[in-house]
């Protein structure tokens, strides 16, 4: 049911829904945040991991707040804040800056560059959906006194749908709604990057349902897409942290993506999706496990050293799930 608009402000924000643009290095910074406003339908977000290609995307996707990093590598956010007010698109713009502290000097030096707000990273999700629509309602006021905004906000609002929408089907998997393998394997990259430059532990499961292809044999794809729903569901529900990702790494082998997450804690998740997967009790006659659907599950914790790529922690996670495999299935091993 959609949600019901209860006031003429409400309305407003809805006829002209909030985009935000996020700018930050960090994936796990975007991830939580994407996170913490994607409950909220009046607003759309977009997210750049590049602070150098930072002006160019907002001139692309046209925000109504930029959420802006104040610290990133090889760009400073104070310069890029001036950036924005120096470029013709971007210059009214609403731009609220995210520190890793409450410091007046920095909050000083970012309104002199011309920030519009600041706050602290990560922020409260209701103080900043509140001045995010704010601060976006402000600015479109601002637009609006121009009547022909309306016809061309129009235009671009149905683009930016298109665009956005294109963007959720090219990072989601079509039958489990998990991202799918291409932005596992971006979103891994940033993260090894990430734990690289911080030297902090980053881990990864491999998790494969056992005996797949003898379930399909036996009931059916349709019934075997169906199981693969419902595993991806379990692996989703237990991703309970903003940065841990779930994705279908292909066929039905997932993955869970772990940031900061030691060995001890990495095994343990493991063995509660393995558990909550055979407590399902689907019925598996060709199952080696006992009758039921079970998944047998490979992990792996590396702190990256500079001469290593995220292929590494795959490969490792891989031969984890390997082993679990030739052990006997429904199982986690450690690489």
């Amino acid at each position: 049911m959609p949600r019901q608009i209860k006031s003429a402000d409400a309305a407003a924000t809805h006829e002209y829904p909030a985009m935000v643009l996020l700018v930050d290095d960090q994936a796990i910074i975007g991830e939580a945040i994407r996170r913490a406003l994607a409950s909220e339908s009046d607003i759309d977000f977009h997210y750049c991991s590049q602070p150098e290609e930072a002006v160019a995307v907002a001139e692309r996707t046209k925000p109504t707040v930029i959420l802006q990093d104040l610290v990133m590598p090889g760009t400073d956010g104070l310069t890029l804040v001036r950036r924005y007010r120096e470029n013709a698109t971007t210059r009214d713009i609403p731009i609220i800056v995210l520190s890793t502290k409450e410091e007046p000097t920095m909050k000083s030096a970012a309104f002199a560059a011309g920030a519009n707000d600041y706050l602290v990273k990560l922020p409260d999700s209701i103080e900043l959906i509140a001045r995010i629509r704010y601060h976006s309602r402000s600015y479109l006021n601002l637009l609006q006194r121009d009547e022909a905004y309306r016809a061309l906000r129009q235009s671009q609002q149905q683009l930016l749908e298109t665009n956005l929408e294109l963007q959720r089907l090219t990072n989601s998997d079509g039958l489990t709604s998990l991202s799918n393998r291409r932005y596992f394997d971006e979103y891994l990259g940033a993260e090894w990057k990430r734990a690289q430059r911080e030297q902090t532990q980053l881990a990864l499961l491999m998790i494969d349902v056992d005996a797949f292809k003898g379930y399909n044999d036996t009931y059916g794809h349709v019934a075997g897409d169906e199981v693969l729903r419902r595993v991806a569901t379990v692996i989703r529900e237990n991703c309970a942290r903003p940065a841990d990702l779930p994705a279908r790494f292909g066929g039905e082998e997932f993955s869970m993506i772990l940031p900061a997450t030691s060995p001890g804690g990495a095994r343990l998740l493991a063995e509660k999706v393995r558990r909550a997967i055979e407590t399902l009790r689907i019925p598996h006659a060709c199952s080696p496990t006992g009758g039921f659907v079970t998944v047998s599950i490979g992990g792996a914790v590396i702190v990256p050293g500079s001469d290593a790529d995220f292929s590494r922690l795959i490969e490792a996670a891989d031969a984890g799930l390997y082993q679990a495999k030739r052990n006997g299935r429904n199982q986690v091993v450690m690489a």
